[in-house]
């Protein structure tokens, strides 16, 4: 009995991890959709990808929202998830055009906000349900669809897409099949506050990179999609954790997450200085014009594990009014600090003003956390 008591937290902490590696899936296509448009489409054309990646990134947490975290929010629920199949068609659907009209960016920009959120959602189903075993097959189909996309476009071909769009149609088939249980139904006033939290502050970045793209021009916004994206290793593990703690606060999860965050930090700064990232990137990344921007976008990436912890506290008592507020607060305060710091055309100010933000929002909870605390201890403030 002991040595099966001893050999679980290892099980588990296997499969927390395996399922956690899987995550690069989330960052993997955003930077091979980049990689691959760079060899086939103008500067022009770039510039228009990138602003929409950040846009569909944003309605796939808006998405993400009301599927999943908005029932992971509801105490009153069993808070059980699944992938909808509404989403599976759609995202299918959405392959099959891009494979078709691969050479068209307008096929790519409307199919990107399906498939990242097909993404985001599944990979969400997978680490909130512990379905880690498919979770693992899913994310090495759409590692391997990305990988030969961008091989196939450095080559020259110019159907690199195609490749890329097939590893996500098999990952959402993977994600897709039966589970034993059914969705919970989410607590409407939960939903509701939940979905505008997200939305509130999700919106920054994409209107943050649409103003990039004004005001700076193309180079500057791809270069701020790919700097984000690539420091997004590091937000893997954070969200991994975040899903985890909705469920229930567990410090084995919490210290396999802060120690992959390490780990992300020092594989960026290997692929940055041994060249790999402008070789993905081609001509817009230089290390001159990379490395300072990327080193604050990794710090305002690991300051949301200070974030995470408190964040996750206060869902699990059901404070989503509270958490709206503040975090709206937040997101406005650094919006308006963002666009008015790229009068200085620096991208290494933006995301130092998206770090200080981070750290304020981390604080600003941890505050809160304390007085719900203390309130329900019935201890004073």
């Amino acid at each position: 009995m002991s040595a099966q008591r001893a050999g679980f937290p290892l099980r588990q902490a296997s499969l927390s991890a395996m399922s956690l590696v899987g995550g690069v899936s989330l960052a993997v296509i955003p930077a091979a959709t980049l990689s691959i448009a760079s060899h086939t489409f103008t500067t022009a054309q770039q510039g228009v990808i990138s602003v929409v990646i950040t846009a569909s990134t944003f309605i796939s947490q808006l998405v993400f929202a009301v599927v999943i975290e908005s029932r992971l929010s509801s105490p009153a629920t069993a808070r059980r998830v699944v992938f909808p199949r509404w989403l599976a068609v759609l995202s299918i659907l959405a392959a099959l055009v891009v494979g078709v009209l691969f050479s068209q960016p307008i096929a790519l920009c409307i199919a990107l906000p399906v498939l990242l959120t097909s993404l985001e959602v599944g990979r969400g189903v997978s680490v909130a349900e512990r379905l880690d075993v498919r979770e693992a097959v899913a994310a090495i189909l759409v590692g391997v669809g990305a990988i030969a996309g961008v091989v196939v476009s450095y080559l020259g071909g110019g159907w690199g897409l195609v490749p890329l769009v097939a590893g996500v149609a098999g990952a959402t088939v993977v994600r897709a099949l039966p589970v034993p249980h059914q969705a919970a139904p989410s607590q409407p006033g939960v939903r509701g506050w939940v979905v505008a939290d997200v939305a509130i502050t999700g919106v920054i970045y994409p209107a943050l990179n649409a103003l990039i793209l004004l005001l700076i021009g193309p180079i500057g916004s791809v270069l701020f999609t790919a700097i984000s994206t690539v420091s997004g290793l590091l937000a893997i593990p954070l969200n991994f954790l975040r899903l985890r703690l909705l469920k229930a606060h567990s410090a084995l999860d919490i210290w396999i997450s802060a120690a992959a965050v390490a780990l992300a930090t020092i594989v960026i700064g290997v692929l940055e200085f041994s060249g790999v990232l402008g070789f993905i990137f081609q001509g817009s990344w230089t290390v001159p014009a990379t490395a300072v921007p990327l080193g604050i976008a990794c710090l305002w990436r690991a300051a949301s594990l200070a974030t995470t912890l408190p964040f996750a506290a206060l869902r699990r008592a059901g404070r989503v009014r509270l958490l709206t507020v503040l975090r709206g607060a937040c997101a406005v305060v650094t919006f308006g600090a963002g666009a008015a710091s790229l009068s200085l055309h620096s991208l290494t100010v933006v995301f130092l003003v998206l770090l200080l933000g981070e750290l304020t929002q981390a604080a600003s909870y941890e505050v809160a956390r304390r007085r719900v605390l203390a309130k329900q201890e019935g201890a004073p403030v």
